[in-house]
């Protein structure tokens, strides 16, 4: 009964015709859905100067400390909304940092679930081997609980049939974890080279141990994938996109159609940016061939990332998760050029590709703004990462 919009003016009369499958699970897990949330409009992905938390619907999102400042995206509603303490838990969707920087970036935990452990069926597509929902609130604990009520395999969403039989699916229980002993820890260096860094990893070093666990420096020269990543997230936002459309209330059937309307509406629509990102998502679709090769090089660093886990014999790895919030670029230029008077660094990108768990929690603040810890897992060690997660809130 409510409209499902990407936060853009040209969906919203797409009424839902039913309940997502994830939010049928949280009703029958005694969860009231207070609303829904503002977002980045087309969770940042119609341009690559767009502003997060800024929608043609409901306009800026601002950071609950300071409306000056910008609450990260694109699932920036859901993490204010819990920071603010309008909720406990909130529902957020990341395809690469969406639930992570948003819930780092105003202090409160958020949790990107290992791909294929949370039901997409009724969330707008960015890109199927990329996409998830997952957990925003204010304790690990909460978290937990809810994303122990909405796992679980959906027949309409292909990917949660590589749940493994055996999952241990109590993630509350992990919550009662007060120890790190014997866990070891690959260390992400992004951060740490700033004025704050030094403190913050003897800080992180010294909670490590004295609850049993060690940091490991590890040796990875490796490239990040990024052009082959965007690729693959251009080619199948297309087909994504057209798919969810073709059964959605929703009269625009296409992509092209998306982009006429905006193009009409372009005063309201894009008076702050573009939507070069449509474009050059119509011209990848036809690529096939592109897409196959981008996706075996995302495999293969994935395979890498594995192995660096295996090699060292890590638990998870760790490292911070964003740096601090930055003013909101009202004039349009986006976040990129707006995030250039802060401090900015940022880890999870190959949790991102690797469809791998992600947790984050308030640990630091930088120039009086939240930044959070990550904790970074292989595939189906959700329940492992937050118990690590507990201890080091706790």
């Amino acid at each position: 009964g409510k409209a499902t919009t990407a936060g853009s003016l040209a969906l919203v009369d797409n009424i839902a015709k039913e309940n997502a499958f994830l939010i049928e699970k949280l009703l029958a897990n005694n969860f009231h859905i207070k609303g829904k949330s503002n977002l980045s409009e087309w969770a940042n992905f119609r341009s690559i100067n767009s502003i997060s938390g800024w929608s043609s619907i409901n306009g800026q999102t601002t950071h609950p400390m300071d409306t000056e400042y910008n609450p990260c995206g694109s699932s920036s509603g859901s993490a204010v909304a819990v920071a603010s303490g309008i909720v406990d838990i909130a529902i957020g969707t990341e395809t690469n940092g969406s639930i992570t920087c948003p819930a780092s970036v105003v202090g409160i935990v958020g949790m990107k679930p290992t791909v294929g452990l949370v039901s997409r069926q009724g969330i707008i597509p960015i890109a199927s081997s990329q996409d998830t929902a997952g957990p925003m609130g204010k304790s690990v604990k909460i978290v937990a609980q809810t994303l122990q009520a909405i796992s679980g395999e959906d027949i309409n969403d292909i990917k949660t049939k590589d749940i493994p039989q055996n999952l241990d699916q109590n993630f509350i229980e992990a919550t009662n974890n007060k120890t790190l002993e014997g866990k070891r820890f690959g260390l992400l260096k992004s951060g740490f080279d700033n004025k704050f860094g030094k403190e913050f990893l003897k800080t992180i070093e010294r909670d490590i141990a004295n609850l049993g666990g060690t940091i490991v420096v590890i040796d990875d020269k490796r490239n990040y994938p990024s052009e082959e990543e965007y690729f693959v997230l251009l080619y199948e936002f297309k087909h994504g996109l057209e798919s969810y459309l073709k059964t959605a209330f929703e009269k625009k059937k296409s992509l092209q159609e998306l982009i006429d309307f905006n193009n009409a509406n372009s005063e309201k629509v894009m008076r702050l940016f573009g939507q070069e990102i449509f474009y050059a998502a119509i011209e990848a679709s036809s690529n096939k061939d592109k897409y196959l090769e981008s996706l075996e090089i995302l495999k293969a660093s994935t395979k890498e990332t594995i192995l660096l886990m295996d090699r060292y014999k890590l638990d998870a790895f760790i490292g911070l998760t964003r740096g601090p919030a930055w003013k909101t670029n009202k004039k349009g230029g986006g976040d990129n050029e707006a995030m250039n008077e802060v401090i900015s660094f940022g880890n999870g990108g190959y949790a991102a590709i690797g469809g791998l768990p992600h947790i984050t929690i308030p640990y630091f603040s930088i120039n009086g703004f939240p930044v959070g810890l990550s904790l970074i897992g292989k595939p189906w060690s959700d329940k492992e990462i937050i118990s690590y997660a507990s201890a080091l809130e706790h």
